[in-house]
Parts: C-alpha cells; sequence; structure tokens
C-alpha cells in the first residue's frame, strides 16, 4: 500500500500541520507495510471547521438527496472490494477467505441497510396539536478500531450520513490503509466537501481531540473498556453525547443434549474466527460438568481443522494484529497455565514452523473457574475457556458474572429452552442455536461493554435530537 501522508479534509487531501510518520506493520511479516501521518489537535481543528461549515448545507438535505449519495457510495465501493480486501488483509492479518466473505462485504452492508431503511424512517410525527421532529445532531467524531475495520467504519457512518450529521474519522493509526480507501470511495461518490472527513492518529493525540473538541455534538467509540472511560471523561466537559461499543467476556451455553457434540465444534469455531480478535467473540463455553472431557477431544478434532498461516493464503487464521497483542496474549496464557487451567489445545508460543508473524495457537482450556483471571479478562485472541455447570441455574449465573454484556450464546436442541436461556442472559445480542449477526437488528452492549446502538434503524436515533414544536397544529 501507498504511505498515507496526507488527511482528506473538506472534500481535498491536505498536508498534516506538522508531518510525523509511523511504520504500519504487516502482523504477517513483521515488516513495515507503508507509512501513516500522524495528526494533531490543529488538523483535528481544520477537520471540525469543515464540517461544520458543512453541516449547514447537509443537514438540511431531504431524504430522497441522501439517498442518492448513498447509493452513489454503495455503487463506488462494490467497485473497490478487491482493493479493500487487499487493504485489510495487509494491515491487520485477516485470512484472505475470511476478508472476501466477511470483512469486506459487512461493510457494503452496512451502507445497503442504512440506504434500504432511510426511506421508510420517520423523521416527523404529529401527536395531537405538537410535531415531534428527529433532527441531526451535528459533527460527529468517530474513533474505529483495527479488528473489523471496515464493519466499524461504515456502522457508524452510513448512519449518520443518512440522517443528515457530518463527521471527522480517526480509524485505528495501525490499520488505516482500508479507511484511506473508503476516503478514496466517498470522494468518486461526489460526497459533498466537508461532510466527510478523515484524520488519522493515535488516542492520546487525535482521539483525545476529537473527544473533548467543543465542535462535536456526538462522538462515537469502539474500542476497549479502558479506552472507552478515557474517551467518556474527556468528552464529559462539554456534555456531548457519547456512544460506545467497547470490550466483551461473552458466554456461551451448551445444552446436554444429542446436538452437543455439533454444537461445542461450532462454538468453537466461532471463537477462532479473526483470531479470536471480535468484541463479541464466545469466550467462555459453559457445559455441563459430565462432558467436559468430551469437549477436550472435540476440540482436538476442531483445532486440527484450523489452519493457522499466511493470510494471503488458504488458511483459516491468520496473525494477531501486532506485538503487543501477541505478547498480551502470551502473558494470559502463561498465567492461565499458571493458575491450573490446563490447555488441552494449544498452549503458549507460536504455531510449528511459523517463526516469523504475530501467529497464536488456538488455545482451548479446560479446568477454568469463572474466578480466573483468563475467564474474566477479554484476551482478544483465539482461546477459548470452558467453564462447568452442574444446572442451567448456575450456567445463567457463571453467563452472567462478569463485568461485561456485549453478546451472549445458547445452542441446544430443545428451542423454547434456549429461547427461555437466552432472554436472561444480560447482554445486548444474543445468538439463538448459531444464529448469524443481523444488519437489520441493533448490535451494543449492557454493562462495561458500553452504551447506545449501531446496526440497523436502531443506529439513525443515536445520531439524532428529538424537538418537540408545541401547538404546531394548534
Amino acid at each position: 500500500m501507498p504511505d498515507i501522508t496526507k488527511f482528506y479534509i473538506d472534500g481535498q487531501w491536505v498536508e498534516p500541520a506538522e508531518l510525523n510518520l509511523i511504520d504500519v506493520i504487516n502482523p504477517a511479516t513483521e515488516k513495515s507495510a507503508g507509512q501513516v501521518a500522524i495528526g494533531s489537535a490543529a488538523d483535528v481543528d481544520a477537520a471540525v471547521d469543515a464540517a461544520r461549515r458543512a453541516f449547514v448545507t447537509w443537514g438540511q438535505t431531504t431524504v430522497s438527496e441522501r439517498l442518492e449519495v448513498l447509493n452513489r457510495i454503495i455503487a463506488e465501493y462494490q467497485n473497490r472490494m478487491a482493493d479493500l480486501a487487499a487493504a485489510v488483509t495487509e494491515e491487520m492479518g485477516s485470512p484472505v477467505g475470511l476478508t472476501n466473505a466477511a470483512q469486506v462485504p459487512i461493510g457494503l452492508g452496512h451502507l445497503m441497510t442504512a440506504a434500504a431503511q432511510l426511506p421508510d424512517f420517520t423523521f416527523v410525527e404529529d401527536r395531537g396539536s405538537s410535531r415531534i421532529a428527529k433532527e441531526p445532531i451535528g459533527v460527529c467524531g468517530f474513533i474505529t478500531p483495527w479488528n473489523w475495520p471496515l464493519n466499524q467504519v461504515m456502522c457508524k457512518v452510513a448512519p449518520a450520513l443518512a440522517t443528515g450529521c457530518t463527521m471527522v474519522l480517526k480509524p485505528s493509526e495501525v490499520a488505516p490503509f482500508s479507511a484511506a480507501i473508503v476516503a478514496e470511495i466517498f470522494d468518486a461518490a461526489g460526497v459533498p466537501a466537508g461532510v466527510f472527513n478523515l484524520v488519522n492518529g493515535d488516542g492520546p493525540g487525535v482521539g483525545a481531540a476529537l473527544s473533548s473538541h467543543e465542535g462535536i455534538d456526538m462522538i462515537s467509540f469502539t474500542g476497549s473498556t479502558r479506552a472507552g472511560i478515557e474517551v467518556a471523561k474527556s468528552a464529559a466537559p462539554t456534555v456531548k453525547r457519547v456512544a460506545q461499543e467497547l470490550g466483551g467476556k461473552s458466554p456461551n451455553i451448551i445444552l446436554d443434549d444429542e446436538d452437543f457434540a455439533k454444537n461445542v465444534a461450532g462454538g468453537i469455531a466461532t471463537m477462532m474466527m479473526n483470531s479470536g480478535q471480535s468484541c463479541n467473540a464466545p469466550s467462555r463455553m459453559l457445559v455441563p460438568a459430565g462432558r467436559v472431557d468430551e469437549v477436550a477431544e472435540i476440540a482436538k478434532g476442531v483445532a486440527a481443522e484450523l489452519t493457522v498461516g499466511d493470510p494471503t493464503t488458504d488458511v483459516k487464521l491468520g496473525p494477531v494484529v501486532s506485538e503487543a497483542q501477541f505478547d498480551k496474549i502470551q502473558g494470559l496464557i502463561e498465567r492461565a497455565i499458571a493458575d491450573g487451567a490446563i490447555a488441552v489445545v494449544g498452549g503458549a508460543g507460536r504455531p510449528e514452523g511459523l517463526e516469523t508473524g504475530y501467529y497464536v495457537k488456538p488455545t482451548v482450556f479446560t479446568n477454568v473457574t469463572n474466578d480466573m483471571e483468563i475467564a474474566r479478562t477479554e484476551v482478544f485472541g483465539p482461546v477459548l475457556v470452558v467453564i462447568a455447570y452442574d444446572s442451567i441455574d448456575e450456567a445463567l449465573k457463571v453467563a452472567n458474572d462478569t463485568e461485561y454484556g456485549l453478546a451472549g450464546y445458547v445452542s441446544g436442541k430443545d428451542v423454547d429452552e434456549v429461547r427461555r436461556i437466552g432472554s436472561q442472559i444480560r447482554a445486548g445480542s444474543i445468538s439463538l442455536n448459531g444464529a448469524q449477526l443481523d444488519p437489520s437488528a441493533p448490535f451494543g452492549g449492557y454493562k462495561k461493554s458500553g452504551n447506545g446502538r449501531e446496526w440497523s434503524d436502531y443506529a439513525f436515533d443515536e445520531f439524532l435530537e428529538v424537538k418537540s414544536l408545541l401547538g404546531f397544529g394548534a
């Protein structure tokens, strides 16, 4: 990928206020794939000024005008899917199969969902003599992570555009290539100048400047709970709206029935996807106490199919994103073993034959209790813990015994029982019997997994203010 030495502000690629370049490391090779300029508060000021000027006009556009722009973006996105796929695989190590099947299409899916739901969304409602109007909140600041880069950019940008907001995006400096292509797509689609602005940078610099900026009306952040707390603190003095999609340690309750082996295998495979780097990964598998040994054997069979290696080839798992992430995961694995957890699959160190690249062995631990560090900390790697339960009530107690509440999973033959259990998990998105994420359903968390909702028309409300016009119909 070419170096990204400019920012996209007010419809143009402009030089940073001060040039400061860092390397973007390909996690499969541990070598530089290019460089990206790191912005400053001055660059954020320029982008926010552009967005505020653009909001004067964009905030007054009609639904049909915004829909026309969205449809042009969709067409340009489709034209650049191969480029986006190459960028994602290079910047964060997603295997080409996953990139082409999910990483790139999911961004398109958010655009298409916004375009499909915009014409029928109710922006104005009359109640007696009062009119209730939903109006765009204004200028939005977006801080997005590296693990599903196009998903997390587009699930913010698409509804913001649809509702008439303008925006400044700070993608992860670890994986900035795909976001730069998004800016090129928007430019080619003729998005009005200043509606979409891109400033690369790190959290302490650009992220903090966005969060605290007087000219930003709303900040939407996806990332760790620790970083989300800092964003909220920075935003508090300006009383701007804060939406957060944060960490998770999601339970996966497997029922004791004839589908047990299939559901365990499916849960392991889902956990390992994207090298475990998904905030909603089912990282705590809860199984009947008498079947833990069976789980260990199933895990060995699944692990044999989980090929790990060069993400540009036909493998299931690529590397994790960075040396820092690799070191964190290795430390958690080593401490879990010291705490008494048993690695029935995987363990510490790189997979055999992979001496270069941030590759982690797919790891499944048994002999885990819910008070262990490995059961309470978000690993963000291909590491699953298996926790035994003696009753469904105990399983639910363990499932909800976490500071997180992003997702939950339940699998079993008895559909009514699966539904009953799922309804008692305190989390924002519950997958029943392997159901996949649905772009038409909201996504977001309880507790320290965040606030607000993304995806679907529920995301529209995050970017709208509600105004009551009393006596409008008198």
